[in-house]
């Protein structure tokens, strides 16, 4: 619990640092937020490949990691209040349009983050571990 509640302070640090660099009205389109969650996306999508491939023995990197970092960087609650605010200030085309690239861009990331990340460790030679505590194959 440790670990993920430092890793979620990180994270969360880190997204509210975003938000004020980026900042938007109710009515513009929420970027900051987009960012993040494009972002998170992506880096969740390199330590799924890392922590199967390179750090299968280490049990607290995933936690750390991906729960506490990446989920308190990452926001769902503040795409959704992004969006019910944008539809309720009298734009719902931009609130739908945020809507739909956020989805988009998640998938997107989360995919590019793992193939990219499998292809130069398999570049590198570094082969998935067969059994943890055995090293790399």
């Amino acid at each position: 619990m440790a670990v993920v509640s430092a890793g979620g302070a990180l994270g969360a640090v880190a997204r509210h640092a975003i938000g004020l660099a980026v900042p938007h009205s109710p009515t513009g389109f929420p970027w900051s937020t987009l960012l993040v969650n494009a972002l998170g996306c992506l880096l969740i999508g390199v330590l799924a490949v890392l922590v199967v491939r390179v750090w299968p023995d280490r049990r607290l990197v995933r936690p750390f990691l991906g729960v506490g970092v990446l989920g308190g960087f990452t926001t769902f609650s503040a795409f959704v209040g992004d969006a019910g605010r944008a539809a309720m200030a009298g734009v719902p085309g931009t609130a739908m349009a945020y809507l739909a690239l956020t989805v988009s861009a998640a998938l997107g990331c989360v995919w590019v983050g793992e193939t990219v990340t499998a292809r130069v460790l398999d570049r590198r030679g570094v082969r998935a571990v067969e059994s943890v505590g055995q090293g790399v194959s």
